[in-house]
């Protein structure tokens, strides 16, 4: 979910997997030209799922590396398709007040201009959680520094992968 902090977290894990970081949001404005909420704005919400589900395609086609979704990237059939076929999926959750404080410090969030950020993102979640509820590893954003969370996931990640066989291991701790 928007500002539940998957491109901050993504960005820590990445090196710690010893793997490259990609943010669909960033890719997709690179591809299209314009921010994704010139692209909401343009052409509407519809559209911009079926450009970001060609954008996922391309990136979960090539090298393993850590992905920071969209938050309604999983509301696509083929992107959730192409996450649970090719990819370890994270669901990171954070309540509601999380989500409100981080996700609204910016303009930039073209579902949250409403009249009550608040509520949209009530609803969201609620939309959404079934499509959450099927990522391989579940974690809660923690309120303190990134790296706390960042280790819950790598330890699920390694945990689901099998300690003697992980690549990433690459923990001095």
């Amino acid at each position: 979910m928007m500002g539940a902090g998957k491109t901050t977290v993504g960005r820590r894990l990445a090196p710690r997997l010893g793997l490259p970081f990609f943010d669909s949001d960033t890719e997709i404005e690179r591809a299209s030209g314009m921010s994704v909420s010139e692209l909401f704005e343009t052409h509407g919400e519809e559209s911009f799922r079926d450009g970001e589900a060609r954008v996922m395609k391309r990136l979960l086609d090539g090298p393993p590396h850590v992905l920071a979704t969209g938050g309604g990237a999983v509301t696509h059939a083929e992107t959730r398709n192409l996450i649970m076929d090719r990819a370890i999926s994270v669901w990171l959750n954070a309540d509601i007040e999380t989500l409100a404080r981080r996700a609204t410090r910016r303009d930039t969030r073209p579902l949250l201009r409403s009249a009550d950020p608040v509520e949209t993102l009530k609803r969201l979640c609620e939309e959404r959680a079934p499509y959450y509820g099927q990522a391989d590893i579940h974690v809660e954003s923690q309120p303190g520094p990134h790296d706390q969370t960042v280790s819950l996931i790598y330890d699920k990640i390694r945990e689901m992968m099998g300690a003697a066989h992980f690549v990433g291991d690459t923990d001095a701790s």
